[in-house]
């Protein structure tokens, strides 16, 4: 359970530092965001980085009982895969530029990371 706490913290606050930042600072946010998924070196490092990350998450983390804790092992998987797709297809993050262009994708995003943010600040810190 140590480690599940550990790994709630850093998420927790990893999420509501972006989320608030995006809540503050939505029109650089957008824009920088767009300019990502057009970059060779976010496809490259991310990938790498994302595949580091999940591996950590899975390999000490690898968790699948019914409770708040899967949400971790799952978080790990998916940064896994996204970060092999990353590296395997590099076009891929390509397809999701439209989506960030709308204004509508801030306005269900903002609130559902610093919610996600509150959830894992609430179980790494005060449960």
């Amino acid at each position: 359970m140590e480690t599940s706490i550990l790994i709630a913290r850093i998420i927790g606050v990893i999420y509501l530092s972006f989320g608030i930042g995006l809540l503050i600072n939505s029109a650089y946010y957008k824009k920088k965001l767009i300019a990502l998924i057009d970059s060779a070196v976010f496809s490259i490092l991310g990938g790498m980085m994302a595949i580091i990350i999940g591996f950590l998450i899975i390999h000490n983390h690898n968790y699948w009982e019914p409770n708040w804790t899967i949400v971790i092992t799952i978080i790990g998987w998916i940064a896994l895969t996204k970060g092999v797709l990353l590296l395997l297809i590099p076009k891929f993050t390509k397809a999701f530029k439209p989506i960030f262009q709308f204004e509508l994708f801030y306005v269900v995003l903002i609130p559902l990371i610093i919610g996600f943010g509150l959830v894992f600040c609430y179980f790494g810190f005060l449960s």
